[in-house]
């Protein structure tokens, strides 16, 4: 990584941790419980986020990269490297929305999950996100691994509009969306909306932090396994020659015998 990049990945990590901070203490302190849900309605300024980076930013980056690997034109590892990196900061992230939007639902509801569709087209989603992490580590040449998690990757994405279309398409328990709502009509406003705001900026920040690092972790990982076949092929190579050596002596020692 040249020192540009550094420099800019240290400038979004840092700026990342003083947003996620600045969300916490205008969260905690500064804007008002809610009159229904009191200090609960404060897990708004995460869990959004949250599903907002798991959801249509992870998935939306790695979805564009499958398709960019499958397709011959534009295929090159960096894609397969780019695909595979979103999806597993997205499964974190995805987790995360899970966990929060289930304690979330328990102050709400009165319980920790239920199988609402939203909940269970999500946690839908975040077993397809295991399973592509498996695929990848199931024994394969590069091609086929790289091709049937490209599929795999895609195949997932189907489910997120599924998990976006939820509240509209059935009669849910999960709320309907607090500001990407159908009419485009935040039910938020002042200091909780800034709040709110500064939530899907510091946590984006975070997940571009974390996909740089895992994107480059993915790239120094393929530079160590070529070497590793560079030097298994050099020892086969070293181990053919002396057997060959070891022959031509064998026949030499059988020619001095027989003279």
């Amino acid at each position: 990584m040249s020192r540009r990049a550094t420099w800019a990945l240290r400038v979004v990590g840092i700026a990342a941790v003083v947003s996620v901070a600045a969300t916490v203490w205008l969260g905690l302190w500064i804007t008002p419980p809610d009159k229904v849900q009191g200090n609960f309605v404060r897990l708004v300024y995460v869990h959004p986020a949250l599903a907002w980076v798991s959801l249509y930013l992870a998935f939306g980056i790695a979805a564009l990269g499958s398709v960019l690997w499958l397709w011959p034109r534009t295929r090159s590892p960096l894609w397969d490297r780019v695909a595979a990196s979103a999806v597993e900061v997205g499964t974190v992230f995805t987790g995360l929305t899970i966990v929060t939007g289930s304690i979330w639902g328990r102050t709400t509801w009165g319980v920790w999950w239920a199988w609402d569709a939203r909940l269970t087209s999500t946690a839908l989603l975040f077993v397809l996100l295991l399973g592509y992490l498996a695929l990848r580590r199931v024994p394969a040449d590069y091609e086929a691994r790289a091709r049937r998690c490209a599929v795999a990757a895609l195949i997932a994405a189907i489910d997120v509009p599924i998990v976006h279309f939820s509240v509209q398409w059935w009669n849910t328990l999960h709320q309907n969306a607090t500001v990407l709502n159908s009419n485009l009509s935040p039910t938020i406003h002042g200091s909780m909306a800034w709040t709110l705001l500064l939530g899907f900026v510091s946590f984006t920040l975070v997940f571009v932090w974390m996909f740089a690092m895992r994107l480059r972790i993915e790239k120094l990982s393929d530079r160590a396994a070529d070497f590793e076949l560079e030097d298994a092929i050099h020892e086969r190579w070293a181990e053919g020659t002396l057997e060959e050596l070891g022959e031509e002596q064998g026949e030499e020692q059988k020619v001095e015998v027989r003279s």
